[in-house]
This record gives C-alpha cells, structure tokens and sequence, in this order.
C-alpha cells in the first residue's frame, strides 16, 4: 500500500490524535506531544485556510489540555460532539451513563488494573494493561449494554466503549466538509484504529485518501507505518505548503 502524497492547498485535513498524532501510552493520562507536532499543525491549520480538524475518541478537554494553546476544530468522542469555529454541536442522544458506571463496578474492583473513562457521551473502559482481562471486559460491557437504550458498542486498541448509537467519525468529517472553510476540498483523514474505518469511508465517498497507520486490514488506500512517521510527514506537509507556488512562464 502506497504512502500518502503530501497535500496541497486545496485539501482538509482530519487527524486522529492516539496512535496517529501521538504516540498510544500505557494509561490515557500519559500520552505526551512530541516536540515539532504544535508547530506542524499551527502551520498546516494557516496554510489550509482553517481546513484541519482532529477526530478522535478523546473529550474536547483533553484535545485541548494536550494541543494548549491550539484549539483547532475538533470532532471528539468519535463524533458524538464536535465544534467548528465558535460552534458547538451535540448529535448524539444521551445514555444512561450511571447504569453503565453499576454494571462495571464488580469487574472494576476486582481488578483495579482496568481503568474506566467516564466522557461527556459514553463510557470507555481500558485494559491495557490487562490484556488478558479483553474477555471479560466484553462481557461485561455487553451485560450492561442491556441496562441502556439507544447505545452501541465500540472496540478499539485495548478498549472498549458504550456510546450513543448512531455519531461517528465518518458521519462528522461529512459534516465538516459541508461547512466553510472545508466545503469544496479533498479531504485526507489519518487514523490507526478500527474505530477511524468509518472516516476512512467517508473522506474516500468524497473523492478524498483515507490513510492508515500501522499494520492491520484497512479500506484506506494508503499507510503510514508508526506515528513518528505520521510527524515526518506532517512536517512534510507543512513545509511543502509554505513554498511559494512557482509562476508560470511567460507570467
């Protein structure tokens, strides 16, 4: 599978943040920004005309605690929320986020290695690390995914999460690229994870590259093998957008 082609200034760009922008950590709190990622985005939001948005499982406040003094636009916890400019939207119902909280204390206390993340929208519990525990952590989540409606189960890279049915990545980069300034460009999303496929089809429906990070089956059509290279290739970008656009001769 080819590398991606660095963009030009007719494209949006949609970055997922763990495993892609960063690189994953042992507990979600730990997760740190490499040096030159802040510059490379704050250059390639101005040479974009504003074109890029971070899309990810994360909560807006941990975007923007990591990206300070970033705040890009941001389609978080995997769609369910998402802001462009100084707009806000919320297209997800609400769960029941307590009755999942009760369904999940057994397992919890009995093994305190498992971490759970309560989110605006859903709930999402890591075992990372105790990836032996993957068995029961789904059981028990498909226990209490019968105490609320209205809500679907993800899977990701050592987590599990109950969230609204319905919000995903792919259905918010789609509304992104009807809404200036991403209207009428190509988009190029990159993701590492299975819960970033939906995306991949999205901005591929548009006529834009889904990019996949590391190994594992994808629909994107293109790959990036580590996170660092991900960072390279952003700078890349950047670099190559900053580059005055030569005259055409006789000009």
């Amino acid at each position: 599978m080819p590398m991606p082609p660095l963009p030009t200034a007719n494209h949006a760009l949609f970055l997922d943040f763990d495993g892609t922008l960063a690189d994953i950590a042992a507990q979600p709190g730990a997760v740190r920004v490499q040096p030159g990622v802040m510059d490379s985005l704050r250059d390639l939001h101005a040479a974009l005309g504003g074109a890029l948005a971070i899309a990810t499982g994360r909560t807006e406040a941990d975007i923007d605690r990591f990206l300070h003094p970033l705040r890009l636009p941001l389609a978080c916890e995997h769609g369910a929320l998402y802001r462009l400019g100084s707009s806000r939207a919320g297209g997800a119902h609400a769960i029941d986020l307590a009755a999942v909280l009760g369904a999940l204390r057994p397992l919890v206390a009995s093994h305190p290695e498992l971490l759970v993340e309560v989110k605006s929208a859903g709930i999402a519990l890591h075992y990372r690390q105790a990836p032996q525990l993957e068995a029961l952590c789904l059981q028990a989540l498909a226990q209490a995914m019968h105490r609320v409606s209205g809500a679907e189960l993800m899977r990701g890279k050592c987590v599990l999460e109950i969230k609204p049915a319905g919000p995903s990545k792919g259905r918010a980069i789609a509304d992104f690229m009807r809404q200036a300034p991403f209207a009428g460009r190509v988009p190029l999303f990159i993701g590492d994870d299975v819960t970033d496929e939906a995306g991949f089809a999205a901005v591929q429906s548009l006529g834009g590259l889904g990019v996949k990070v590391g190994e594992g089956p994808t629909q994107a059509r293109a790959r990036l093998g580590t996170p660092g290279e991900v960072r390279d290739w952003l700078r890349a970008a950047a670099r190559a957008l900053a580059q005055p656009v030569p005259a055409l001769a006789g000009e």
